[in-house]
């Protein structure tokens, strides 16, 4: 009973979440997983949640925009614009 009032609150709490919040929990975890798997230890699930975490955001972030894509200008500095039509 513990086991599915826990998973309740889970799931009641992260469907309050932004599209961000979510892609980056879902890649924190995963980043841990898989970083655990391949090395073995904590040092490796953590660098893999780090890794995980921040590319989850990212992709989270454009899922809220949509319509809008992220550019790099000859400098580097990133900026978001609408894409192209047909894209």
């Amino acid at each position: 009973m513990k086991k599915v009032i826990a998973l309740v609150l889970v799931g009641l709490a992260v469907a309050s979440c932004t599209q961000t919040e979510k892609g980056a929990g879902i890649g924190a975890v995963s980043g841990a997983i898989i970083g655990g798997a391949i090395t073995g230890d904590v040092r490796g699930a953590a660098v893999g949640a780090a890794i995980g975490g921040v590319s989850g955001a990212v992709i989270g972030s454009v899922a809220e925009q949509p319509g809008q894509c992220y550019y790099r200008d000859r400098y580097g500095r990133r900026y978001i614009d609408r894409c192209p039509s047909g894209y």
